[in-house]
């Protein structure tokens, strides 16, 4: 893992309060598989600080995240996954069929966004520009969410033949019918709206977006930090009591289903057709 880029940076701009920031902004801070990773691990850090009360989530670049990797081919997960001490000694991420694809999401995709939403303490997410599909992965474990004016928000998977991300929260983040409308469209939709629909907590200037986290970082960091786990998982478990875990993970294996419809008909994970031309061509 010597050669492994670093793609994410950890610093405390207050006290009590630790920072993660994606860091390939060159790629719209799209997530392979080794960002992935880097990240669970600054969240570990964090989570295991007892100096640290609140987290923050960031991003370097114009925009928050692009979504998952597409460009990291297929035959090197296997690989990729094998280089961090997380993977379990069985086969899954290098057997044949579904079971190794099924085994990524299960850890990289639904498993990190499921572990980072329990965290035991208040996390913010701090998001500007794009954020894509699996960026809502990232945010949307957070506890608050603090948006730029220009930051947009769109799960297109449907566009790729797959039937939504693998963490299936939409309907608790907006509810059913704008998640309907997401979904079925593709559509993106304004830092205002997400307000609007009470996914985001609040929106700023986009020079005031990293103030204002730390801003709303340190009021939190005020407060007992007992308390804060306590209330966290009194809010969380009201969510849980609805039905959230088994509706996701109903969600999830709809979603592994797509992924082997759409490597049996056109040798890949997306549905190629629902793309222009253009992107179609260059996707191959």
């Amino acid at each position: 893992m010597s050669d492994t880029p670093s793609y994410i940076l950890y610093d405390n701009p207050a006290e009590h309060v630790a920072r993660i920031t994606l860091n390939r902004p060159a790629q719209a801070n799209s997530q392979d598989t080794h960002l992935l990773y880097q990240l669970n691990e600054a969240f570990d850090r964090a989570a295991h600080d007892d100096d640290v009360h609140v987290i923050i989530l960031a991003a370097n670049g114009k925009h928050f995240s692009a979504g998952h990797d597409l460009i990291e081919p297929l035959e090197d997960y296997p690989q990729n996954m094998g280089e961090h001490r997380t993977v379990f000694p069985l086969c899954g991420f290098g057997c044949a069929g579904a079971a190794s694809q099924m085994a990524r999401e299960e850890e990289i995709y639904l498993g990190f966004s499921e572990r980072w939403r329990n965290i035991p303490k208040p996390t913010i997410a701090a998001v500007q520009g794009k954020c894509i599909a699996g960026g809502l992965m990232l945010v949307w474990p957070c506890d608050l969410i603090i948006a730029s004016e220009d930051a947009r928000f769109s799960d297109m998977t449907v566009t790729l033949g797959v039937g939504g991300i693998e963490y299936f929260t939409h309907v608790w983040e907006i509810g059913i019918r704008k998640a309907k409308e997401m979904l079925f469209t593709s559509d993106e939709f304004t830092a205002q709206q997400a307000q609007d629909w009470g996914m985001v907590n609040q929106v700023v200037p986009r020079e005031a977006l990293s103030q204002a986290a730390v801003d709303m970082a340190v009021k939190i960091a005020r407060k007992p930090p007992f308390a804060l786990k306590l209330v966290k998982k009194a809010l969380n478990g009201s969510v849980d009591a609805q039905g959230r875990d088994i509706a996701m993970q109903n969600a999830f294996h709809l979603h592994q289903l797509a992924h082997t419809h759409n490597l049996k008909l056109y040798d890949q994970l997306i549905d190629p057709s629902g793309l222009s031309p253009a992107i179609r061509k260059g996707s191959g």
